[in-house]
Parts: structure tokens; C-alpha cells; sequence
């Protein structure tokens, strides 16, 4: 009998992370299942189909889902949304044999998120895997410590009505242990996308890859959105034309289309032609064009794991605990900054410290990948054990 696997979330959407940790399971699935037959439900279908062969469908009926309803016609259609989205979601779970939701922060709220948004679609998919016998495995995702009521609590259904979980640090463990659910028998494995081929590329020792974010803080921080974007832009416009002031190839990279707005502005200030810009397409091209650089400054969470998978030294400006983590994880947990308030001096500081240790740090780095590549393989040997095969059929 056909094995029928469903992979979930806002994959082909234009974040390079999801997609990548959707790459690693779909490699997994193919070497080790491959009579498998496998589908989508995602935000972006069409892009998950042509760029990966995988039938796909869109995971909410409402076309403008992520952006905010103004007026009392966009209200009520959104609103109808949940209840088309519930019948839909229902009809595509029923027909899975598995559903994997692949890696990505699906049980945190680290950036601005509202409850019926992701929260809800993924609190429906555990639900309905639990009514129609459908396993649900949340696969190295990431969690955090959630204080908005009604998100905490689908967040924690979600995670609690799931037959298999593992997270991809025991921060996001401990949080949902935090939060009432029953971690004991979880694995904490580490980022999908570790699992992703090394790239191999021609190295210019003196470029810096830098790895931009439209970042407007959190949940908490949306009345100082604006602000927050403001400093965080300015003080990485300062970092890149200290750069160009030593004569460094600076090179920009993105993890989601959002960023573009900041590449584009940061080109346009400096107005250097040492500053180059190619957004990639997938997170492979991104460990790409990383592997071509020497060093790496970044801020989002898989800018910073792409540069730590290529073996390059990199400062993190995260924007949560979870990048500070796997910057420890990795051996360069001194070289963290926050996001929300850069210092530049201090940041150039960490950058020349990076330089001076690179061999060092590039021999850590290289040590802790092979690792992670181990503990990735154990990962999967335990999905094939507990979720294939499937002995009986609907």
C-alpha cells in the first residue's frame, strides 16, 4: 500500500528557512520512502510544485490571510475564511496517512503573529490528525515562550495533540514544558537544515557576507515598529560602509522577500560598487553564495545557520534567544548582538576578533556540523520507525 504524506506550513512563501527545512525532509522522504506519495498544503503552492514536483494546495483560502482587514466586507470574508479553511484542512487530513510539519518556528511568536493566523491553521491540523487517526509530527521545530493568551493556547494544543515532536534546542523544549505540555518523551535534534548538502564555492577571504532583515522588532514592539526598523537599518548602513572604507567586497543577502526594501535602501545610501546584491532563490543558493565570502554578519535565524553550515566565522544580530543558542550550539556565542539595539563600534570590534581566529573557529565549526549531520540521521531513522510504515488502509 501507498504511504500518503502530507507536508504543512507556510512553505514556498517566500521565507528561505521553511523552504529549506522543507528540502531536508523531502531528501529524507526520498531516500528512505520513496514509493511514498506526497502533497503540500502550504502558503505558496505553485512555488513548492514547480520548484520541488510536489502536488500542493494553499493553506488558506483567503488570499489576504497575513495582512490585516479593514473594513466590514474584508472582516466578514476573512471571517468566512476560518470556516472554509476548516472544512478544507479537514478533507486534505483525512486523506494523509502522515502529516510532517517541517522544522520553522511554528511554536513560537518571536516576530509580530496574530492567533487565527498560522496558530490557528496549525491547531486545526493536530486536531483533525487526532479525530481522522492521521499521525502529525512536529519535526526540529522552534518554540518559545508565548504570553499572548489566545496564541499560547493554540500553540499548546497544537503541540499537545501532535503524535510526534522534537525541537531543535532544548530552549524551545524547555518553553513548551513552560507552557503545560509533556515534553518527556520529546527529542531535541538539531535544525533541519543541517541535514542540507555542504556547498562548495571559490572563496574570497576578504569579502563579508551580509545577511539583512525588515526588522520591526516583536509582538510587544509594534507601536515602536518604525523606530526599531529605523535604528536597525542605520546601524547596519554604518557597519557596510566601514566595510567599503577598508576596500571589503561586502556582499547582501536576504532570508525572505520582505528584506528586499532594506538591501535596496542599503545599496542605494552607500552607493559603492564593492556592495552587491543577488537575492537567491532557495536556502541552497544562499549556502552558496555564503560559502563565496570569508566572513559572515547576520541577523536572520537561517542567514546565521546557512553562514555557520558554510564554515564561516559569523556575528550574529539576532533578534531572538534562539539565534544567541545556536551561535552557543555552534562554539561562537561570544560573537551576539541584538537586533532591537546594535552597537556599531562594539560589532566592528567582533567582526575584527572573527578575523583574527578565523582558522580557530573554522575548525569548531566543522567539528559541530559533522555532528549535527550525525544526530540528523538518528532523527530519521526514529520517524521511519514510528511513523512508516503504515500496515493498514483507510
Amino acid at each position: 500500500m501507498t504511504t500518503r504524506v502530507g507536508v504543512f506550513g507556510l512553505l514556498g512563501s517566500g521565507n528561505l528557512g521553511n523552504d529549506g527545512s522543507l528540502e531536508a525532509v523531502l531528501g529524507f522522504l526520498r531516500a528512505e520512502h520513496p514509493d511514498a506519495a506526497v502533497t503540500a498544503f502550504c502558503g505558496g503552492p505553485d512555488v513548492v510544485q514547480a520548484r520541488y514536483g510536489v502536488p500542493a494546495v494553499r493553506l488558506n483560502w483567503y488570499s489576504d490571510e497575513y495582512r490585516t482587514a479593514v473594513g466590514v466586507r474584508a472582516i466578514a470574508t476573512k471571517a468566512l475564511g476560518k470556516l472554509v479553511d476548516l472544512v478544507r484542512t479537514a478533507l486534505w487530513v483525512r486523506r494523509q496517512h502522515v502529516v510532517i510539519v517541517p522544522g520553522m518556528g511554528v511554536l513560537e511568536a518571536t516576530l509580530p503573529l496574530r492567533p487565527w493566523g498560522f496558530p490557528y491553521s496549525l491547531f486545526l491540523l493536530s486536531l483533525l490528525g487526532r479525530l481522522f487517526g492521521t499521525k502529525v509530527a512536529l519535526v526540529s521545530v522552534g518554540a518559545d515562550r508565548i504570553t499572548m493568551p489566545a496564541t499560547r493556547f493554540l500553540v499548546r494544543q497544537a503541540a499537545q495533540l501532535a503524535a510526534y515532536r522534537s525541537y531543535r534546542d532544548e530552549l524551545s523544549r524547555s518553553a513548551m514544558a513552560g507552557m503545560g505540555v509533556r515534553t518527556a518523551g520529546d527529542g531535541v535534534y538539531p535544525d533541519l537544515a543541517f541535514a542540507l548538502p555542504t556547498p562548495v564555492a571559490d572563496e574570497d577571504p576578504r569579502a563579508v557576507g551580509v545577511g539583512v532583515m525588515a526588522y520591526y522588532g516583536g509582538n510587544d514592539d509594534r507601536a515602536r515598529g518604525e523606530e526599531i526598523y529605523r535604528s536597525y537599518v542605520d546601524s547596519l548602513t554604518e557597519f557596510v560602509r566601514y566595510l567599503v572604507a577598508d576596500g571589503r567586497p561586502v556582499r547582501l543577502f536576504i532570508g525572505d522577500r520582505a528584506d528586499l526594501a532594506v538591501v535596496d535602501e542599503i545599496v542605494a545610501t552607500v552607493d559603492s560598487p564593492l556592495v552587491t546584491a543577488e537575492p537567491p532563490g532557495s536556502l541552497g543558493e544562499l549556502m552558496t553564495a555564503m560559502a563565496g565570502v570569508g566572513t559572515v554578519v547576520a541577523t536572520r535565524y537561517h542567514n546565521v545557520l546557512c553562514a555557520l553550515k558554510a564554515g564561516k566565522p559569523t556575528v550574529a544580530m539576532g533578534y531572538a534567544k534562539k539565534n544567541d543558542v545556536l551561535m552557543a550550539e555552534m562554539g561562537l556565542g561570544e560573537f551576539c548582538q541584538e537586533a532591537r539595539s546594535v552597537d556599531v563600534p562594539r560589532l566592528i570590534a567582533q567582526f575584527e576578533e572573527l578575523e583574527s581566529r578565523a582558522p580557530e573557529l573554522k575548525a569548531t565549526l566543522d567539528e559541530r556540523n559533522e555532528g549535527n549531520k550525525q544526530r540528523l540521521k538518528s532523527q530519521f531513522a526514529v520517524l521511519s520507525s514510528i511513523l512508516f510504515p503504515i500496515s493498514e488502509a483507510r
